[in-house]
């Protein structure tokens, strides 16, 4: 199971049973194109990540679609100046949009610790203030940049693009450490409580939620990592599988 903080369990509950390792000294990733979305302008993406490495100064990508220098949009813990923050970037300049996203102001590198990412884009909702999400275990954080995208702008993620699971598209600033749960939904705009609860004996602990009752759409997935000959499978039912590069069946894990 799951859980957070660290070094702590709580019995009961939805069981996950594997994760995936991601080792940067084997450049490992996973990738897949997307097709036509249900929703370009709505999807909202899930993780549980354990960190392998912290404060390298370079960034470490999550998931990401990357067209070239003028649109790409990442979910990532930042490099440089911001290393070992949590942000989810937004850059297309050929469609003539702003830069836009969340960067906490906090920094999230305990490699003990599982952390719950989940991003939510909604560029139709009416309130500016609800387009573009960024939640850690389960609530808003404070932001050091929280900049919302205009009435009904396109993601670059889930346009009918190359999609990257742990690394840049060149490949790049791979990921370190560990995946479960990674979940996408296209079309659905769905809030953390969707993925996690808090424990009932231990209110303080945000752990994971059966997923299964989710509405993934066309380019929707769930990576349960649970066949270790094939990590990269979608449980979803909707066949949206990623290929993998440089994993082996001994990175699935039981942690």
């Amino acid at each position: 199971m799951i859980i957070l903080p660290a070094n702590t369990l709580a019995a009961g509950g939805y069981e996950v049973d594997n994760s995936c390792r991601f080792n940067s000294a084997d450049s490992a990733y996973m990738h897949r194109t997307f097709g036509t979305p249900t929703n370009v302008d709505k999807w909202t993406f899930s993780g549980w990540f354990k960190r392998g490495k912290v404060s390298t100064g370079a960034a470490m990508k999550l998931f990401n679609a990357y067209v070239d220098g003028n649109a790409y949009h990442m979910i990532q813990w930042s490099g440089g100046d911001g290393a070992d923050k949590i942000n989810c970037y937004d850059h297309d300049t050929s469609g003539g949009t702003v830069d836009n996203g969340q960067t906490t102001s906090g920094l999230y590198r305990d490699p003990a610790s599982w952390y719950h990412i989940c991003v939510i884009w909604d560029s139709g909702n009416a309130t500016a203030t609800l387009r573009s999400r960024l939640f850690i275990n389960g609530v808003e954080p404070s932001f050091s940049s929280d900049d919302n995208p205009s009435a009904n702008q396109d993601s670059v993620i889930n346009r009918a693009i190359a999609h990257q699971l742990g690394a840049v598209q060149t490949p790049a600033q791979y990921f370190d450490g560990y995946m479960a749960e990674v979940i996408f939904c296209d079309g659905q705009a769905y809030t953390p409580d969707n993925f996690g609860e808090y424990d009932s004996d231990s209110p303080t602990i945000w752990k994971p939620k059966d997923p299964s009752g989710l509405t993934f759409g066309d380019n929707g997935f769930w990576l349960d990592f649970e066949d270790s000959a094939d990590l990269g499978k979608d449980v979803s039912g909707e066949g949206n599988h990623f290929t993998e590069v440089n994993f082996a069946a001994t990175d699935q894990a039981v942690d």
